[in-house]
């Protein structure tokens, strides 16, 4: 946990499919650079292949918010062969500009494809309908770590059985009520 004018903090750092639900999920404190949980967000990217054989660990490509603009990012990111959606900042923007030939063309961004990344913004939350993730009374990283883990299996499960693609088809039938 980080210590803030406001008292203890932390962050979530997270990877979300399209479907809003977290794939990977790292704890750092509330006053550490968003790049501290980059790596270790990545790393635990393990998604499932349908044919079965090792899980994908390489997403095609990453959405990411102006904190994550920097160079150590886009450079592991592109070690990976993973494209960055990633918007620069105003400051970069103009220090760039302002190098004339010398600061070089700017990284290449997609904002029609940026406008997905609200599927992150949702996945956190869906994570704080669950009231020990967005309240945060536990005292220790450990256990607040155990409830987000809780909570993300339990978006998963009911993600299963409202997705009829993510079901069985043979003798699957909608529970239905009689009034």
């Amino acid at each position: 946990m980080g210590r803030s004018r406001g008292g203890l903090t932390t962050k979530i750092h997270l990877a979300a499919d399209r479907r809003c639900r977290p794939v990977s999920r790292v704890l750092t404190a509330g006053h550490r650079h968003d790049m501290k949980g980059f790596d270790k967000v990545m790393a635990g990217i393990r998604i499932r292949r349908r044919g079965g054989g090792p899980p994908r660990t390489r997403p095609a490509r990453v959405l990411a918010d102006k904190a994550y603009t920097n160079r150590p990012v886009r450079a592991s990111l592109r070690r990976r062969g993973i494209k960055a959606v990633i918007p620069e900042r105003d400051v970069q923007v103009k220090a760039r500009k302002a190098k004339g030939r010398k600061g070089g063309r700017p990284p290449a961004f997609d904002a029609e494809l940026y406008k997905q990344r609200n599927t992150a913004e949702r996945a956190v939350n869906k994570l704080k309908q669950f009231r020990g993730v967005a309240t945060r009374y536990d005292k220790r990283d450990y256990m607040y770590l155990a409830a987000v883990d809780i909570a993300t299996m339990k978006i998963w499960l009911r993600d299963l059985t409202r997705d009829p693609r993510d079901t069985p088809q043979r003798g699957f039938a909608p529970a239905r009520r009689s009034n």
